[in-house]
């Protein structure tokens, strides 16, 4: 059985299109700074957005099972973003390696 790992995820930025006139702005879901963990179970972490968790998820399982992101200085981290076109979030990932 291959080995699973943790997920850190922590929200990075936040960007808003708010110089659209019928716009009411941004994410709501998110704080920056805000921090999850995706335990060894894979379950998307209690409160998370499941917009964000849906965009989020190819990179949460290649970092949880063990997988490199070959473009990233540190393999074990990324940075990803929800595909929200008019106030995306972008978040950082890390393996939690003991």
């Amino acid at each position: 059985m291959a080995q699973k790992y943790p997920v850190k995820i922590t929200v990075y930025r936040k960007f808003d299109c708010d110089e659209l006139p019928d716009y009411s702005g941004g994410c709501h879901a998110f704080d920056v700074g805000a921090a999850f963990t995706v335990k060894v179970d894979g379950k998307m972490p209690e409160g998370f957005c499941t917009w964000a968790w849906h965009d989020l998820w190819p990179v949460v399982m290649t970092l949880r099972f063990g997988g490199e992101m070959t473009y990233c200085k540190q393999g074990n981290m990324m940075y990803s973003a929800c595909s929200d076109g008019l106030s995306p979030v972008v978040f950082k990932l890390e393996r939690i390696e003991a």
